[in-house]
Order: C-alpha cells, then structure tokens, then sequence
C-alpha cells in the first residue's frame, strides 16, 4: 500500500508542477526539455522502488529541476544570446527554388528529407519554394512563391500596348 501512496503523491507532484509551469514549456522537445522529461522519471524513481526510502528528497530534487527549467526559460526570454545558445536558430535549406548545400551539410539535412516535406506541403517541384527553413524545433517549415509573384523560371507576361 505505501507503494501505491508514493506513486500517487509523485504523480500529483509532477502533475502539478507541469501545470504551474505551462503549456509552453513541453509543447514542443528543444534540448532543454528533452533532458527534462529524461530527468523525471529517474529522480522519481528511487523514491517509488525505496532505494531511498525519504518521498521529500525526491520531491525537492524534483522541485529543483523544476525550478531550474522555469529559470532558464525566464533567462532564455530575456536574453536573445541565451536562446540561441540553448536552441539554436533557424537554417534556411532552400533559398529561391536552390538548396544551400553548406546549410544542410551544417545541419546535416539530405534533399530527401527536403522533398518529403516539400510533398507534405502539396509541392511537386523545388521551383516552387521560394523558403525552406529548419525550425529549432527541428521541422522543416515550407514557405511557397505568392501566386502574384510566379515561379523564378517563369517570365512575366507582357501586355502589347496598342
């Protein structure tokens, strides 16, 4: 029965503090909150097999992480330097219908995973990307030409004055 105690009370804890801390904050997996969610459970852990057999050390060192993850996301809005640091910045792929090697070389993206996105977004053609960006989250976000604008191989049309 204590066992059946001290999953409940880890549960609500952690239930709780993700709920203080927002939906931001596990929306989508940058580094800092992979590490964090790979964290709980072995911090919760020794506390539920009673390898260590104190339920408040578990929930302080659970509380820290906590803490620690709300600090640096309070430093990462404050501070452009410490959000690039920790997630990085966008990397354009494709810029006007052309891959930028160096680019997916750096972040080691293939045309493939390119193309399948591309598909994904309803385009046949790389010509018909005027963008394709690799967010921080890791998703490749496919901005089109504007019908107004056309595609680069295409020449304007020219009325005849007349």
């Amino acid at each position: 029965m204590e066992t059946v105690i001290r999953v409940a009370l880890i549960y609500l804890f952690v239930l709780f503090s993700l709920r203080v801390m927002g939906k931001r904050e596990f929306s989508q997996l940058s580094p800092l909150e992979l590490v964090t969610l790979l964290l709980i459970p072995e911090l919760a852990a020794q506390a539920l097999v009673r390898e260590d057999f104190s339920l408040v050390n578990a929930l302080i060192a659970l509380s820290t992480l906590f803490i620690l993850v709300y600090l640096s996301t309070l430093v990462q809005y404050h501070s452009k330097k410490a959000s690039t640091l920790i997630n990085s910045t966008p990397a354009v792929l494709v810029a006007e219908g052309r891959f930028i090697e160096q680019h997916m070389n750096e972040e080691r993206v293939g045309p493939d995973e390119v193309y399948a996105e591309m598909h994904k977004a309803g385009f046949a053609e790389l010509a018909q990307v005027r963008w394709a960006i690799l967010e921080t989250d890791g998703k490749i976000s496919i901005i089109p030409y504007n019908r107004d604008e056309g595609h680069p191989t295409e020449k304007p049309s020219r009325e005849l004055a007349g």
